[in-house]
C-alpha cells in the first residue's frame, strides 16, 4: 500500500493539472446530474413492523387515514369557537376542494368527539393527504395557507389559526452562516499550523471540492432511492471534518520533510507514501462503521451511512491524488515562514505535557477515568424519539400550532394513534368499532377516542386514539405497547386481528429497533476496533487501551448530549427548541462516526511511539525505560498534527449546533464533545500514561497471533526502507537479483536462511539444496522473506511483490499438467526474468525441448534488444538441471548451495 501510494504521489506531484481538471470534470458531472433530483424525504420508515404494515394496510382499504396528515386550530380569545361554526364549515369546504386532499374532519360533525375544546375556545380541523409528505404538491401548502390566512381574518381580534400536522412537522435542515464559522476557525488553526496562507488554504480546497462532489452524488441517488432530509447535512458535516484533515496530515508531514532539506518532489512522494498510508487505513475504519449502520436494518439508517462514507471515501481519494497535485503547484513554497525560534523538541509544550502525564501515570489515569465517568452519569437518562414539530423554533407556525393545541386540548392530541383491523365478517361494523371504542377508551394513558369508525366497504375499521402524553414522551410508547398486548383478547372477543399504527407509532416501532440495535452495533464497532489496531500495532494491550478509551469517549459524548437536551443544562445558550428526546439515530451514528474518527488519532500518535520504540530496540535490549523514552519522543514527535486535527473537527462539529436542524444538533454536538474528549483526554493524556503503566509489555504480541493476522504498513515503513535501500548494493550496480542474508524462518519452522547472491543481466542462477524452491518463489515475489534484503529488477521486496509478481514469470513444472506448455508460457510477454522449478523431473526427451525453449526465448529477447535471465531449482538431480542450462547456452550459473535445514522441532527432539 505505501508503495503504491508513494508512485501515485509522486505522479500527482509531476502532473498537477491533470489531477485537478480531472476532479474539476468530476464535480461538473456530478453537479450537471445533481440539478436532475427529485428532494430529499422527510418521511421515515421500517418495513416489517407492525406500524408500517398496518399504514400499507389503510392504504389499500381505507386510503381517507392512511396518508399524512394536517390540522389548523382555530382558537378565540372569548366566547365559544361554535358561533364562528359556518365560517369554519366554509373553509372545510374549500379545503376539500385542494388537490390531493382526501379527507377533512369536521371538529362540529355528529360522529365526531374531542375536537372542541373542553372550554369551546377552539377547534381542530383534521385533513388527510394521498400519500406521503413529499407527495403533496408545493401548491397544494400554498393554497392551504392561504385558505387558513383568510379565515383568521373572519374571526375576531386576538384569534389564532395556525397550521401544523406532521405535513408540517420536519424542517429541512439548511446551511447557515455558523457553518461558515467553523470553516474560518479551521483556516485560522491551519494558518497558525503551517504558518503560511497559501499553504493552509490546501486542505480547505480539497474538503470544499470533496464535499461538493459528494453532496452532488447523494442528491443524484435521489433519482434511484428515498434520501432523507438529514444525509445530505450529515454527509457536509462528516465531509468538511475528515476532508481536511486527511489532507492535513499529508502536507503536514511534506512540511515538516522540506523544511528539513528534503526535495519537494522527492517529500510528497514520501508523505503520501507514509502519511497517505494512515490516511487510507484511518478512511477504510470510517467507511467500515458508517456502513454497520445497516446493523439496524432500517432503511433510511442504512442509506444515510452509505451516503457518509461514500463522502469521506471522496475525502481519502482526493487526500491521496490532490493534495500532492496541490504541492506540486505550490513546490518549495510550502516550506512556508520558518518559525521565529526553533525550540529544542524536549522543551516543546507537549514534550513537559507528556512528562508529566508519565511521571504520575496512576494519578492521571484515576483522574481522567472518574472526571469522564461522573460526565457520562446523564447518559442514563437519555431517551430517543424522532423529531416533531415541537422540537422546531418558536418561530415556526407549526410548533406555534403544536403548542397551541397541547394548551387547548392536551400534548397527546399532536400525535394521535390509530388501531385498526379487518372486520369483513361482522354483521354489525359501526357497533363493533363502537364497542371496540369503549374497550380503548377505559385504558389508562388514553385521553379521548375522536373517530370509531368502517371504511365505505365496511371490510376494515379504524380507531383514533388521543394519548394524554406528547408523541414523543415515553408514557405514550407505553400506551402503544399496551394497545398491542391486548390483541389476543380483542381479537377473541370481537373477531377483529388489530394492529396499531399511525405516524407517531411508526415514530415509537423506529426509536425501539434503534435502540435495540445499539448493542449488536457496538459489539461490532468495538471488536471491528480491537481486531483492527492488533493488525496496525501487533499488540494485545494497546488495543484494549484503545477500545476502553473509544467507549469513555462515546459515554461522556452521550452524557453531555443528555445533560443538554434531556436535563437542559445549556440548552438557552445553543439555542435548544425544546428540551426533551433526542432523534432516535444519534447514538448509532456517533458512536459509528466517532468510532473511525478516534482511530485516526490512535493511529497517529501511538504509531510514532512504537516507530520510536522499534528503532530503541535494535541497539539495545528492550525495557521500561526505553518504552517510556519512546512513548515521550512518539507523542512529542506527533501532538502539533493531532492537536491541529482535533481543533479543526471540533470547529467543523460544533458549528453545526448554535443554528443547526434539530436533528443534525444533537449529532453535532455529540461529535464536537466526543472528538474533544478522545483526543485531548483519552489519546493525549490516557494513552501516554497507560503506554507508560504498561512499559515494554505494551508491544507484547503472541507469535501465533501474528501469523494469523494480516500485516498493514500504518507508517509507509516500506517506502521508508525502499529510500535507505535505494543504492544498494552499490550505486553502479545493474544486478537483476541481488540478496544479501536472505531467510525465512520463524521460530517453529526454516526453510532457508543466511542466503546471499548477486545476478547479472543474461546470468543464471542455480539454487541447490534444501529450500531451493522456496528462494525462487522468494525471488518472484511469491514468498515474503522474514529477513534480509532482495531485490529483483530494481524493486525491493516485498514492499514491491505485486509489481514482481507482474514482471517475473514463473514455471513449477511439477506442478503442471503439461509441464512444457507451463515452461513456454513462463517466457511470454517479453518478461526479463523466468524462475523454474521442477527441470529434474522431467524425461530425457522432455529435458531437450525444455533446452530448447530456454534457449530460443533468450534469443528472441537478444533480439528484441534486452535480457533474459533464468533462474532454476537444482531439486533432487542438480546434474540434470546444470545440463539443461548448458545446452540452452546458459553456461555460467551463478550457484547456490544452501546448508542443509531443518525445522526447530526436529532440531529440539
Amino acid at each position: 500500500m505505501s508503495t503504491l501510494l508513494y508512485s501515485l504521489g509522486r505522479w500527482s506531484y509531476r502532473h498537477p493539472w491533470r489531477v485537478l481538471v480531472a476532479w474539476l470534470l468530476v464535480l461538473g458531472i456530478a453537479g450537471g446530474g445533481a440539478m436532475l433530483n427529485k428532494g430529499t424525504d422527510n418521511s421515515f420508515s421500517i418495513p416489517g413492523t407492525e406500524s408500517q404494515a398496518g399504514l400499507e394496510q389503510l392504504s389499500r382499504t381505507f386510503p381517507q387515514v392512511s396518508g399524512t396528515n394536517a390540522q389548523f386550530i382555530a382558537a378565540v380569545p372569548s366566547g365559544s369557537i361554535e358561533t364562528y361554526k359556518p365560517q369554519i364549515e366554509a373553509t372545510i369546504a374549500e379545503l376539500e376542494k385542494l388537490d390531493g386532499v382526501l379527507a377533512v374532519t369536521d371538529p362540529f360533525g355528529e360522529t365526531v368527539d374531542g375536537l372542541v375544546a373542553e372550554d369551546d375556545s377552539a377547534a381542530i380541523v383534521q385533513l388527510q393527504f394521498d400519500g406521503e409528505a413529499t407527495n403533496v404538491p408545493q401548491q397544494t401548502k400554498d393554497d392551504l395557507t392561504s385558505i387558513t390566512a383568510d379565515l383568521r381574518t373572519e374571526l375576531p381580534d386576538g384569534s389564532d389559526v395556525l397550521l401544523g400536522g406532521d405535513l408540517f412537522a420536519v424542517s429541512i435542515p439548511a446551511i447557515s452562516i455558523t457553518e461558515g464559522v467553523g470553516l474560518l476557525i479551521a483556516l485560522l488553526v491551519l494558518i497558525v499550523t503551517f504558518r503560511s496562507f497559501v499553504v493552509a488554504g490546501l486542505p480547505l480546497l480539497t474538503a470544499i471540492l470533496g464535499v461538493g462532489i459528494s453532496m452532488a452524488a447523494i442528491f443524484i441517488a435521489t433519482l434511484f432511492t428515498s434520501i432523507s432530509a438529514t444525509t445530505p447535512l450529515l454527509a457536509l458535516m462528516l465531509g468538511l471534518a475528515v476532508g481536511i484533515d486527511y489532507s492535513l496530515f499529508i502536507v503536514s508531514r511534506h512540511q515538516d520533510q522540506v523544511r528539513a532539506g528534503a526535495d519537494p518532489e522527492e517529500s510528497a512522494a514520501q508523505a503520501t507514501g507514509t502519511a497517505g498510508s494512515a490516511v487510507v487505513f484511518a478512511g477504510i475504519t470510517v467507511l467500515i462503521a458508517l456502513i454497520g449502520l445497516g446493523f439496524a436494518g432500517v432503511p433510511f439508517l442504512t442509506t444515510m451511512g452509505i451516503a457518509a462514507s461514500g463522502a469521506v471515501l471522496i475525502g481519502v481519494c482526493l487526500a491521496i491524488t490532490l493534495t500532492p497535485a496541490l504541492l506540486g503547484f505550490v513546490k518549495g513554497k510550502v516550506a512556508g515562514r520558518p518559525p521565529r525560534k526553533a525550540r529544542p523538541r524536549s522543551r516543546t509544550f507537549s514534550a513537559r505535557w507528556v512528562r508529566l502525564v508519565t511521571r504520575h501515570p496512576v494519578i492521571t489515569t484515576v483522574a481522567v477515568v472518574i472526571g469522564l465517568g461522573v460526565v457520562a452519569i446523564p447518559s442514563g437518562s437519555l431517551a430517543l424519539a424522532l423529531p416533531n414539530a415541537g422540537v422546531l423554533p418558536h418561530s415556526s407556525e407549526a410548533r406555534q400550532s403544536y403548542d397551541l393545541v397541547a394548551d387547548k386540548f392536551g400534548p397527546g392530541f399532536n400525535g394521535p394513534l390509530i388501531v385498526t383491523g379487518t372486520i369483513v365478517t361482522s354483521t354489525d361494523p359501526v357497533g363493533l368499532m363502537n364497542d371496540l371504542a369503549d374497550e380503548i377508551r377505559d385504558l389508562p394513558g388514553v385521553k379521548a377516542v375522536p373517530l370509531a369508525t368502517p371504511n365505505m366497504t365496511a371490510d376494515t375499521g379504524i380507531v383514533q386514539v388521543i394519548p394524554t402524553t406528547a408523541p414523543d414522551d415515553p408514557i405514550t410508547a407505553d400506551l402503544v405497547r399496551e394497545l398491542r398486548s391486548h390483541h389476543d383478547e380483542w381479537k377473541d372477543t370481537y373477531g377483529i386481528d388489530v394492529s396499531v399504527t399511525g405516524f407517531t407509532a411508526v415514530a415509537i416501532d423506529i426509536s425501539d429497533k434503534l435502540g435495540a440495535a445499539l448493542l449488536p452495533f457496538g459489539v461490532f464497532v468495538v471488536g471491528l476496533s480491537f481486531i483492527l489496531l492488533m493488525i496496525v500495532f501487533r499488540s494485545i494491550w494497546v488495543p484494549l487501551k484503545a477500545t476502553v478509551g473509544y467507549l469513555l469517549s462515546v459515554l461522556a459524548a452521550f452524557g453531555v448530549v443528555s445533560a443538554v437536551f434531556e436535563w437542559g443544562w445549556l440548552a438557552d445558550a445553543l439555542h435548544v427548541a425544546k428540551v426533551g428526546p433526542v432523534i432516535s439515530f444519534m447514538p448509532i451514528v456517533l458512536m459509528g462516526v466517532l468510532f473511525g474518527l478516534a482511530m485516526d488519532y490512535e493511529v497517529f500518535l501511538v504509531s510514532r511511539m512504537r516507530e520510536d520504540f522499534v528503532h530503541a530496540t535494535r541497539f539495545r535490549r528492550a525495557d521500561r525505560a526505553v518504552a517510556i523514552a519512546s512513548v515521550r519522543s512518539g507523542f512529542s514527535a506527533s501532538a502539533r498534527v493531532v492537536t491541529a486535527a482535533a481543533l479543526i473537527m471540533f470547529a467543523v462539529f460544533v458549528a453545526f449546533v448554535p443554528e443547526g436542524d434539530s436533528s443534525i444538533k444533537p449529532i453535532a454536538l455529540g461529535l464536537a464533545v466526543g472528538i474533544a474528549v478522545d483526543a485531548f483526554l483519552i489519546r493525549m493524556t490516557l494513552t501516554p500514561a497507560i503506554m507508560a503503566l504498561l512499559g515494554d509489555k505494551a508491544w507484547w504480541f503472541p507469535r501465533w497471533l501474528d501469523r494469523l493476522l494480516p500485516h498493514f504498513d500504518i507508517e509507509g515503513e516500506a517506502v521508508v526502507r525502499e529510500k535507505e535501500l535505494e543504492q544498494w548494493p552499490s550505486p553502479e550496480s545493474t544486478a537483476v537479483i541481488a540478496a544479501q542474508d536472505l531467510a525465512v524462518r520463524d521460530e517453529d519452522v526454516e526453510l532457508y536462511s543466511g542466503v546471499s547472491f548477486q545476478v547479472e543481466a543474461d546470468d543464471t542462477l542455480l539454487v541447490s539444496g534444501s529450500g531451493d524452491r522456496a528462494v525462487l518463489l522468494t525471488v518472484a515475489g511469491r514468498l515474503a522473506p522474514t529477513h534480509g534484503i532482495v531485490k529483483v529488477l530494481g524493486r525491493l521486496l516485498p514492499a514491491r511483490a505485486s509489481w514482481v509478481r507482474s514482471n517475473v514469470g514463473v514455471a513449477l513444472l511439477t506442478d503442471a499438467a503439461d509441464p512444457l506448455r507451463a515452461l513456454r508460457s513462463a517466457f511470454s510477454g517479453g518478461t526479463r526474468l523466468v524462475v523454474i522449478d521442477g527441470l529434474d523431473t522431467l524425461s530425457a526427451p522432455a529435458r531437450e525441448q525444455a533446452a530448447a525453449t530456454i534457449r530460443d526465448a533468450g534469443l528472441r529477447a537478444a533480439r528484441a534488444g534486452h535480457s533474459l535471465t533464468v533462474a532454476a531449482a537444482g531439486g533432487q538431480y542438480p546434474a540434470a538441471v546444470s545440463d539443461v542450462l548448458l545446452r540452452a547456452d546458459r553456461s555460467r550459473p551463478v550457484v547456490v548451495e544452501l546448508a542443509s535445514v531443518r525445522s526447530t522441532r526436529e532440531v529440539i527432539a
